[in-house]
């Protein structure tokens, strides 16, 4: 089984990765399963989701506390949330960030992606400035370095969860996907 976990801010999209992620599981062939966490929180606190995917039943019900991967959709949340809790062995965290420098200190041991998606979601006019929308360009870079889903199903599950800003959503998670750096996992 593959289990993710998503940390994002309120407005970021983090719940709607999480749907999208699992339904291009789904497309391919896995069953997949998708949640969010949070309470009555506000835009810009943070925000949790969940994916499992696998090639059987899944019958686990409860949060991801020990992921294979953790997409982190702003780097300040890696400062105060330990986002790489739990990661399994050889686990990766992939992180938005425009520096490799700012990686926190509680990450030094753990594999790191980072992908400035920022640029690419503003490039593409997703959210605003103040609050770009990154869920659906880190997936691209997500895609490019794990394989699984592929991107074809990803761009296919964008219309289902993301009803606007469709051809801005997929111009942007081919830009993330073309520009991430292939890993050898």
């Amino acid at each position: 089984m593959i289990e993710i976990r998503i940390h994002g801010r309120g407005g970021q999209g983090a719940v709607l990765a999480s749907q999208v992620l699992s339904y291009a599981y789904f497309l391919e062939g896995y069953y997949s399963q998708s949640f969010p966490s949070f309470g009555a929180e506000r835009r810009g606190a943070p925000v949790s989701a969940f994916v499992r995917a696998s090639d059987c039943f899944i019958n686990d019900r409860y949060e991801v506390i020990s992921p294979d991967y953790v997409l982190v959709l702003s780097s300040k949340l890696a400062e105060i949330i330990d986002v790489a809790s739990g990661l399994k062995d050889n686990g990766i965290v992939f992180i938005n960030s425009d520096n490799n420098n700012n990686i926190p200190k509680t990450l030094k041991n753990v594999r790191v992606v980072t992908s400035n998606v920022t640029a690419i979601a503003l490039e593409n006019r997703l959210g605003s400035p103040l609050m770009p929308i990154v869920n659906v360009p880190i997936l691209g870079v997500f895609s490019k370095c794990i394989g699984v889903p592929q991107l074809d199903s990803l761009i296919k599950a964008i219309p289902k969860f993301i009803p606007f800003n469709i051809d801005r959503n997929i111009s942007a998670i081919k830009c993330a996907y073309e520009q991430a750096e292939l890993l050898s996992v």
